[in-house]
């Protein structure tokens, strides 16, 4: 298990560029089987649960040929499903929640899916119910093997039926679509999710032949087709990796520019930020950050009540950055409520903050109070574990604000979702150091 070793309290300076989207490389990834023609995917981001993606595929029988840095292509015209029954795939594909994204394309194209129950953070309850009622609503027969939890759905032939999702799931909806996409038939889902991420995979599938309309809404209708063809597809930047950034560079007081955010895919993010008193600077594709050398100040709302950060769907504010906001607002001026509605776990780790001195009351598992420092106070260093991906970069922001030497265990949490992160922060002038045990 690898650590980090953080000298905080330095001010950073330079230019970020954010990787490529981890939630829209594991649809992207998954989709690639929906055709025996190549896919060439840019922009991959280099990180643990992607790369561990792009092996099952090889394992599973896909061609992968890496063309350069970040750009593989893919070609699916030979996949072994008989490994779906083997011992290596169900301990391979349950190492990662975006696995689940299998079910769809596997569905749809070879009339079989299987997965083990996945894994990912553990971040509360991630219930797969609406992925499979929809599967059935397309005809599809479910098995679930209690002994060892595995998921199996078949069909011989997929039929197009409207669907209402009960929530909506980017998952959820990533997965009908692509199991959609080769039906018979009109299929339509109603509640569906509509994030950026899963509108590049709806425009994906159109270019490979698909017939999907209603994209970027909550509607969206697809006409069935017998066969999609290759494609050529770029990432977006991570949006939660931005946001991450941003938090940074107001924590430690730092000029911060990151670049080619894609800014029309960002939603709330900037306004969440500019609430919490960050000054934002939109310079062409990048946000500029200054030195926020007189600190930032909390808004309140028109009556005078204490501002409530909470997450929804897009194009809602991101439950991945709540974190982020909850660990930026233990510096302001001012108090916040944060409010994750999605996950019932993932305000856990505010224990390690307030051992770093912030000002944080639990006040259940979904909500939190903070209480900003305005600076007056730094946070200390400490010795803290990284849950999951997102507590482990806000742990991270943290470390780097606080005064003092922190060390943070269990980074592959952190290298799950960030791509060489100790690199790209040294180069902004962050004391960082990965040590390995």
């Amino acid at each position: 298990m690898g650590s980090f070793q953080i000298e905080g309290g330095h001010r950073l300076k330079g230019k970020i560029t954010p990787q490529g989207a981890k939630n829209e490389a594991l649809q992207i990834l998954c989709a690639v089987l929906l055709t025996e023609e190549t896919v060439t995917i840019s922009n991959i981001p280099n990180i643990i649960d992607i790369n561990k993606l792009i092996e099952l595929l090889h394992k599973m029988g896909v061609s992968v040929a890496q063309l350069e840095k970040g750009k593989y292509a893919f070609t699916a015209n030979n996949v072994n499903l008989n490994f779906l029954e083997s011992q290596q795939y169900k301990t391979d594909a349950k190492q990662l929640r975006g696995s689940v994204m299998l079910l769809g394309p596997m569905l749809s194209k070879f009339g079989k899916g299987s997965i083990p129950r996945p894994g990912g953070d553990k971040i509360g309850r991630r219930r797969l119910d609406t992925h499979f009622e929809a599967f059935k609503l397309l005809g599809a027969n479910f098995i679930f093997n209690r002994e060892d939890y595995f998921y199996t759905v078949t069909a011989d032939q997929l039929h197009g039926r409207d669907i209402l999702l009960e929530e909506a799931s980017v998952t959820g909806t990533a997965n009908v679509v692509m199991a959609a996409v080769l039906a018979r038939g009109t299929t339509t889902i109603y509640n569906a999710a509509c994030e950026p991420y899963l509108q590049q995979l709806c425009k994906m599938l159109n270019r490979m032949g698909a017939k999907i309309s209603g994209i970027g809404s909550n509607l969206l209708t697809i006409e069935g087709v017998t066969n999609l063809s290759g494609t050529e597809h770029r990432i977006l930047p991570d949006m939660v990796e931005i946001g991450s950034w941003i938090g940074l560079a107001a924590m430690t007081k730092s000029e911060i520019t990151i670049q080619n955010v894609s800014w029309d895919d960002l939603g709330q993010i900037p306004n969440v930020f500019s609430k919490l008193g960050i000054q934002l600077e939109r310079i062409g594709d990048n946000i500029f950050i200054p030195s926020h050398e007189d600190g930032y100040e909390i808004e309140s709302y028109i009556d005078g009540s204490i501002l409530t950060v909470a997450d929804a769907p897009w194009p809602g504010f991101t439950p991945d950055l709540l974190s982020i906001v909850l660990v930026v607002a233990t510096q302001a001026r001012g108090s916040v409520l944060i409010h994750q509605k999605m996950f019932e776990s993932r305000l856990f780790f505010v224990d390690k903050l307030i051992d770093m001195g912030a000002k944080i009351i639990l006040c259940d598992p979904h909500r939190a109070t903070v209480i900003g420092h305005d600076f007056r106070s730094q946070l200390k260093a400490t010795v803290m574990t990284s849950p999951d991906i997102r507590a482990g970069i806000s742990l991270l922001i943290a470390a780097l604000s606080a005064k003092g030497t922190s060390t943070i265990h269990n980074i592959e949490q952190i290298d799950r979702g960030y791509e060489n992160i100790d690199d790209r922060l040294k180069a902004i002038g962050a004391n960082i150091y990965r040590l390995k045990t």
